[in-house]
């Protein structure tokens, strides 16, 4: 018989490679996105309000998805 030389390759090896090279990916990720969430707002800024009920964009968005009568 004929041996063949090259190493086959199963499919669960390679999704279990595809696995642990995406885990290794979120793990090295991690420390770069809370650094970018870096706290560069005071405790005022966090507290202060957001919700302008007359803004232009607010005012469209309710002119836009009002229900017909």
């Amino acid at each position: 018989m004929k041996q063949d030389s090259k190493t086959a390759i199963g499919r669960r090896d390679v999704l279990r490679a595809l696995g642990a090279g995406a885990g290794v990916a979120v793990t090295a990720a991690a420390p770069l996105a809370t650094a970018a969430k870096a706290d560069s707002e005071t405790g005022d800024e966090k507290r202060k309000a957001r919700y302008q009920a007359n803004s232009k964009e607010v005012q469209t968005f309710y002119r836009v998805n009002r229900y017909p009568s």
